[in-house]
Formats: structure tokens, C-alpha cells, sequence
């Protein structure tokens, strides 16, 4: 293992950081105020857990304090145990090997995997307030019938002793990855399902995304003494554990025995992560703010993905300080990017991502990565319900730092996007954004209408209101919402503050419906032109006209029910009206082309028709 230090002392990062009711500390972030009318559960976790590295099975111990913040009395409560699904027959399994275009890193792998490969977490005994409690295990999901109700306002306190095995890696979490890193523990503990507004959210688990519970973890794991591990939260003793984590010229004072026991501490997040390897290189960033990166890759990676990994801090700094400016300030005092998983995703304070990659990819990955930070770890939706407004704004930002940080230059950074949304609408596999995550016919439709989609709703939004405005609401959004559980109309209501435009109709026709964009330019006669709208779904128009002595002028067509209009240098013209289909207008020139919205912000699903050229 091999260590770098870039900066100031890591001593400062791994102070206690606890936010709970009952103790404050300033190392932790704060959490806003709740507005008027909105709450949320909260908990506070406890958990010892001892890591056979050699089985690939651990015992763990649990104390889950629960505060019900809800104006309800609960009977019930629910955990997920998401390791569960990596069994033959599991409702993962079948979904994999019964859709049309199944993931293929998941396939048929876990109709194969042998009891010592599967994964489960077992719970041996659960009480509640120190009494035994009625529970169940239902798949993915352990039901709980209390011998109380939780009250409004009441918490109490549930002890949980288990037993799991780690899965062979299939999908995130798992042992031995393709690139052979031996812990990927995701989605690894029992985790208290959220109780929200709209009651319990239950899914089983199928692979797509999560929703959890706002609180508090302290966890101390267990491990042979060879493995490195990163991940959540911020160590509490560095100087028993080494492994490139103690402050420099301080004694070192390891514990005899075969194990380390490492113990973290992570204030006010919805999840909690970690990955060990023997093999773990360690460097580590300090910002100039006093953030502490830290970054953990296979010290056997060829040359030139070591070099990548190692060209990777800088960058990641700069990423970190786009997206503090950009959205909001990132709250905690530290990050880490670490090599393991299948692919690229985001945790608590964390990523994981694999590592054998060129460097755009390498750069790509950890952008995409890190700005799930704030859109779902900071800005945390129902990703589950909604993951158009996680990967979708995760996409949009990230492109946009990506074109700034390594200077591309790119006219429409979002492009991509654009197309293959294209694709998919010609293909007519499209499905509403309203969809769950797991219920997507294709797994195609799921991914275009997460990442593309939900991209084009906020680049879209700027052909809409104006790209300052855009970029206002997103601050707005962070401001109101950090710390708390956004839905899709509180995004919807942030813009309508920012701007003063009405946007109820496009939440509605963009992400409820399949309506496409459609305009054309009808007619040209003499000085008059005419547009069409041919999709169904509405939007503001603009049209760029070039008149025969080459001069040009931009026009801009409010929507009737917008109520307003983004900010332009345009001519503005009367609004159009939903009903009809036609809208007409006189310039005051000979015209010699038109074209509509020449910026190509806007979705409009068929381009050949927005142009026109006379003969002249």
C-alpha cells in the first residue's frame, strides 16, 4: 500500500460528527429548517460488524433508533434486505431473465450462483424497546408488526442481531469483481425503509434505484488487518488502523490480533457504504477548503490506468468546486472515489466505480458520480419514483462541468441526449417519466427516459425560461431543499419562483405523458408566416428570420399559458394558444429563410420540417 499526501493534516476530518437531537457538533452538517407542513423520519444507526474475509459472511449487530416524525401512529415498520435478491428465483433473477433487454452484467448470473455464491441477510432476533417482536421475511423486504405503535413524535429503539453472506458480484454490490476487488458492500445491512408523505415505500429489490431514511451511523467493522477499506463517514482512529489514514508523525498504536477494527462516523445521510481490498493503493487530496478526497484503486491496475488514477485528484477537486458554485456547497469534510462495483455509482460521501478505464471514461465517470452528491445524496428524491430527477439532473450538470473543466467547448453539451431520445421516440419504446424505476417495459426505455429525458427536462428549461434562470432555480432548489426528500413539483414550483413563468404544463407534458414536440414552418407568403404545430405537446417558440439583405432577426411566441416569457433580446410576439394549431405573423422585410429555434434546446422530434429557404 502506498500512501500521498497532497495538503494540510487529515487529523481535523476525522473528528466526531454525530447530528442527532440529543448532541450537537459543529463538524456536522446542519440540516435546514423543515418548511411549514413537511417532515420527515429520522435515525440513528449503530452497527458492529464482524467481516469474515475468507467465507465472505458476517455477523452483524444493530441498534436502530427510530424518531417517527410523521402526524401517524405506525404499526408497522419495514426493512429492506437488499442482499436477499442475489438468490436463484428472487424477483431480481426472473425481471432479469424475462425482460427484453436485460442488463448484461446481471443476465442469467444469479440463476446460476451456488449457495456459498448467494447472498442473503438473515435476521436472527429483533426487539423492540428490549421486547421481542413479530417479524417476517418477505424477499427483499423484512416485515415487522409492532408490539406498540410508534406515536407522532415518539422514538424508539429497535436491537437486530444477523447473519449475511456477501454475493458474488453481479449487480453493485458484491466480492470479487470483474476487476478483482474483493468487497463491494453496498446496499449491505438491514435498512429501515422510509415512511414519507406518501406512506411506506416497499419496492422489492430489482435492481434499479433507492430510497432511504435521513439520520445518523455509527458503524464499527471488523476485518483482517490486510484490508484497506473506504467508504462512508469519517474515521474515528486512524492511529489504530494505518493503512495510509493516520496523521503523519504520530505513532501508530495497532491492536494485536489477525483483525483491525474500524470505526466511522457519518452525521446526517440516508445510507451508509463501504469497500476493502488488501490490495488498495490509498492517495489523498486535501482542497483548499479543507475537503479531504480520498481515492482507492487496485495497486496492480496496468501502467496507464495507474496513470489515469493518478491524474484523477486534481481533476475531482476541480469537479467538487464547479458543483459547490453551481448548485450548492458540498456539507461534509470529506470524499471518496473507490475502484469496485460493476460499473459507476453513487453512495453517502462516496462512489464506486470501476477502475480500468481511459482516461475520458475514468474523468467521465467520477463527474457523473459526483454529482449525484447533490442530486440525491444532498437533494434526495424518491429515486425509485422518480429517477428522471436523479440521473436526469445528475446528466445535465455533469455535461456541463465535463465541457467546462476539460475544456471541450461544446455549443450543446447535452447532444447526446437529444439523440438518443430521438431514437427511442422513433423506435416508439418511449414510456412516461412517471413510470417506476422498476416497471419499465425495456430496460432501453428505463435508461433514456432516466438519463436522456430527464437531462433534456433541465437544458429544455433553459429554451424555456432563460438559461440564468435555470441556473438561479437550481441554487433556489438546493437552498430549500438540501437535507430533505424534493418531489417533482418542488422542482416544478422552485422554477415558477425563479422565473415567474407557469410551468404546470410542462411538468405534466413532459414527464406524465409521451407527448412529442413537433413544429413546422407552414407557409411563407410574402411577409407572412405561418407555423404549425403537428406534435401534441405545446411549448413557446423561437423562430430566427434572414431577410434578403442578410440581415437577421430573432422572434419569440410566448405560450399562452405560461403566463410570461423568458428573459430575450427577441422580438416578442402575441402569445399562442394551446388550441390552436396555427399561429401566424408578419415581419417587416423580404424574407429570405426562417428557422425554428436555432439553438436546438428544444425536443422537437422531426428538425427536416424547421427550416425554410426561398428560391431567390
Amino acid at each position: 500500500m502506498k500512501k500521498i499526501l497532497l495538503g494540510i493534516s487529515l487529523l481535523s476530518v476525522f473528528a466526531c460528527a454525530t447530528t442527532n437531537k440529543k448532541v450537537a457538533n459543529t463538524n456536522a452538517p446542519e440540516s435546514k429548517p423543515t418548511s411549514a407542513g413537511y417532515w420527515q423520519q429520522h435515525v440513528d444507526y449503530t452497527m458492529d460488524i464482524d467481516m469474515d474475509v475468507k467465507t465472505y459472511q458476517y455477523k452483524g449487530k444493530q441498534k436502530l433508533v427510530y424518531t417517527n416524525n410523521s402526524p401517524d401512529a405506525l404499526n408497522k415498520v419495514y426493512y429492506h434486505l437488499y442482499f436477499n435478491a442475489f438468490q436463484p428465483g428472487s424477483q431480481m433473477d426472473v425481471r432479469s431473465r424475462n425482460i427484453k433487454d436485460p442488463d448484461r452484467r446481471v443476465g442469467d448470473r444469479i440463476s446460476k450462483l451456488t449457495p456459498s455464491e448467494i447472498g442473503y441477510i438473515k435476521v436472527n432476533s429483533l426487539k423492540q424497546n428490549g421486547s421481542a417482536v413479530k417479524h417476517e421475511t418477505v424477499g427483499t423486504i423484512l416485515e415487522v408488526t409492532l408490539n406498540t405503535p410508534i406515536q407522532p413524535g415518539e422514538s424508539v429503539t429497535f436491537d437486530m442481531l444477523f447473519d449475511a453472506q456477501v454475493p458474488k458480484q453481479i449487480r453493485r454490490s458484491g466480492r470479487n469483481s470483474s476487476e478483482g476487488v474483493a468487497l463491494s458492500m453496498t446496499q449491505w445491512y438491514p435498512k429501515m425503509a422510509e415512511y414519507d408523505f406518501e406512506g411506506w415505500h416497499t419496492p422489492p429489490y430489482l435492481g434499479r434505484e433507492f430510497h432511504g431514511v435521513w439520520g445518523n451511523f455509527d458503524v464499527t467493522l471488523h476485518i483482517d488487518k490486510s484490508y484497506t477499506v473506504g467508504g462512508t463517514g469519517y474515521l474515528q482512529n486512524p492511529q489504530e488502523i494505518g493503512h495510509g489514514y493516520a496523521k503523519e508523525n504520530t505513532p501508530l498504536n495497532l491492536p494485536k490480533g489477525n483483525k483491525l477494527s474500524w470505526h466511522f462516523k457519518a452525521p446526517n445521510v440516508h445510507d451508509f457504504t463501504w469497500a476493502a481490498d488488501p490490495n488498495y493503493e490509498h492517495d489523498v487530496l486535501t482542497m483548499e477548503n479543507g475537503i479531504v478526497l480520498h481515492f482507492l484503486y487496485k495497486d496492480n491496475l496496468e501502467r496507464n490506468y495507474l496513470a489515469n488514477w493518478k491524474q484523477l485528484p486534481g481533476k475531482t477537486a476541480e469537479l467538487m468546486e464547479y458543483f459547490s458554485k453551481h448548485i450548492g456547497p458540498y456539507p461534509y469534510k470529506q470524499y471518496s472515489v473507490i475502484q469496485g462495483g460493476d460499473g459507476g455509482m453513487e453512495y453517502a460521501m462516496c462512489t464506486l466505480i470501476t477502475g480500468q478505464r481511459k482516461w475520458g471514461s475514468l474523468f467521465g465517470v467520477t463527474a457523473h458520480e459526483l454529482a449525484h452528491t447533490w442530486f440525491q445524496f444532498l437533494l434526495a428524491t424518491n429515486e425509485s419514483k422518480h429517477p428522471w430527477m436523479d440521473e436526469g439532473f445528475t446528466t445535465y450538470i455533469s455535461n456541463k462541468a465535463e465541457n467546462e473543466i476539460l475544456g471541450e467547448r461544446k455549443e450543446n453539451p447535452h447532444k447526446g441526449s437529444y439523440n438518443y431520445y430521438n431514437y427511442v421516440v422513433k423506435n416508439k419504446l418511449e414510456e412516461p417519466l412517471s413510470t417506476h424505476a422498476d416497471r419499465y417495459h425495456t430496460n432501453m426505455a428505463y435508461g433514456m427516459g432516466s438519463y436522456s429525458k430527464g437531462n433534456i427536462f433541465l437544458s429544455q428549461l433553459e429554451y424555456i425560461i432563460g438559461a440564468e434562470n435555470v441556473a438561479n432555480t437550481l441554487k433556489k432548489y438546493y437552498t430549500d431543499f438540501v437535507f430533505k426528500h424534493p418531489t417533482p413539483n418542488d422542482i416544478k414550483r422552485t422554477a415558477e419562483k425563479v422565473s415567474g413563468i407557469h410551468l404546470d404544463w410542462y411538468l405534466n407534458e413532459w414527464t406524465q405523458t409521451t407527448h412529442n414536440i413537433d413544429y413546422g414552418i407552414k407557409s411563407v407568403n410574402g411577409k407572412e408566416i405561418t407555423l404549425e404545430r403537428i406534435g401534441k405537446m405545446p411549448m413557446p417558440i423561437d423562430v430566427e428570420v434572414t431577410y434578403t439583405d442578410g440581415s437577421k432577426e430573432m422572434f419569440n411566441i410566448p405560450l399562452r399559458m405560461m403566463r410570461g416569457e423568458k428573459p430575450s433580446s427577441a422580438t416578442k410576439l402575441k402569445d399562442w394558444t394551446f388550441a390552436h394549431p396555427t399561429y401566424s405573423f408578419n415581419v417587416s422585410k423580404d424574407v429570405k429563410s426562417v428557422e425554428i429555434d436555432p439553438s436546438k434546446l428544444m425536443a422537437d422530434v422531426n428538425l427536416e420540417n424547421n427550416t425554410f429557404s426561398s428560391a431567390k
